[in-house]
């Protein structure tokens, strides 16, 4: 799986191991495992704390690109240009927010992969299924 795979199926909000599982079952919330390979999403407490620095990267990224553009061009006001910035502020994290996670999850199988026949605990430790025994 190349960095490709791993942004189209962030970008369709698709399992970052399969492909074909969707990630959310609405706006905001999540499936906790995929329908299809049952790979867990989160794979340890606190563990979606990284999409959020990609999606305040992005966010950054469009403020100051917009500032600068808007600044230099003279387009807007001073005040009028302040209130675009804080909307694009607020708005982008929350449109982004279900793609970030989904890139979050895609980079994370990317570098440190889940192979399908391992199955996650509680504590975000992959265990092989063939050397459990049972007592």
């Amino acid at each position: 799986m190349g960095y490709g795979t791993v942004i189209s199926r962030g970008l369709r909000l698709r399992c970052p191991r399969c492909g074909d599982g969707k990630m959310f079952a609405g706006s905001l919330s999540m499936h906790e495992t995929c329908d299809v390979c049952h790979y867990k999403f989160e794979r340890a407490p606190g563990y979606f704390l990284g999409s959020i620095y990609v999606n305040y990267g992005l966010t950054s990224i469009l403020v100051v690109i917009g500032y600068f553009s808007l600044f230099l061009t003279g387009i807007l006001p001073h005040s009028a240009m302040l209130w675009t910035l804080g909307a694009i502020c607020v708005l982008v994290p929350l449109i982004f927010f279900r793609y970030a996670r989904a890139l979050w999850c895609g980079f994370d199988q990317y570098w440190d992969p889940v192979p399908e026949d391992d199955e996650t605990n509680d504590h975000g430790n992959a265990t092989s299924m063939s050397s459990k025994t049972t007592a």
